[in-house]
């Protein structure tokens, strides 16, 4: 074999060592940033939950803004991709008032709590004091005494809760206006809610079904039949006044 053959063929073995070497050398810096990237990420300090880059909005009257504020505060300092926002949510979930809720990472610090709080729509009579029920029938609130701004429905708790359910679909329907009106709440059955205004108007609702054209028609009522004791929509096509 010639000497230029001999030097080729070093040549190339040479050259083929380059560029294993050359790959396995990249790795290595691939593998190595990838596990800076992931140890920054998971474990520094560079993007640890910051306890001023937690905002809370949405809490209305009957949730505990601090509560759920502590709930994301627990969490602060461990690093934004670790922090457990699914246990976070259930938990919030679980606190009075709150019906829904949305965690989301605020990168690169901070987390957003946004609620859905529970509206309070009627007092139920419970002993010496008033519990206060949104239109699902969920406790939002204990009083001493009847909220001013809620009607009261006299619909025991312990009784049947189809009763109760179609009391408070009742209530809940009402425009801020009208249900502002309403003084007491009653039925028996589903089907014979009745509600009676701060000015002593009776308004029969019947049952749930078409609560909204019954809304419109007592409404209307209001303003043509004025005076009249009791106003029955439990049949919105045939309402009756007297």
């Amino acid at each position: 074999m010639s000497t230029a053959m001999t030097d080729r063929l070093a040549e190339r073995s040479a050259m083929r060592r380059y560029r294993s070497w050359r790959t396995v050398l990249a790795a290595v810096l691939v593998v190595g940033l990838l596990g800076g990237a992931v140890w920054a990420a998971g474990w520094s300090d560079l993007l640890a939950l910051d306890p001023a880059e937690v905002s809370v909005t949405g809490e209305g009257s009957t949730v505990d803004a601090d509560a759920v504020r502590d709930v994301a505060l627990a969490a602060s300092g461990t690093p934004l991709p670790r922090v457990d926002t699914a246990a976070m949510h259930t938990e919030i979930l679980g606190l009075r008032g709150v019906k829904d809720v949305e965690v989301r990472r605020a990168w690169p610090s901070g987390l957003t709590v946004t609620l859905t709080a529970r509206v309070p729509v009627a007092a139920v009579p419970d002993g010496d004091r008033y519990v206060v029920l949104d239109a699902e029938g969920v406790l939002v609130g204990s009083r001493s005494s009847a909220p001013r701004r809620l009607p009261v429905v006299s619909v025991p708790l312990d009784g049947d809760p189809d009763v109760l359910s179609a009391a408070l679909a009742v209530v809940a329907v009402l425009p801020p206006k009208l249900a502002e009106q309403v003084e007491q709440v009653g039925a028996t059955t589903q089907d014979d809610v009745e509600t009676v205004l701060r000015d002593g108007t009776t308004v029969r609702w019947g049952g749930q079904e078409r609560l909204e054209l019954k809304v419109e028609v007592v409404r209307s009522l209001r303003k043509l039949a004025d005076g009249a004791d009791v106003i029955d929509v439990s049949s919105p096509d045939l309402p009756v006044t007297r």
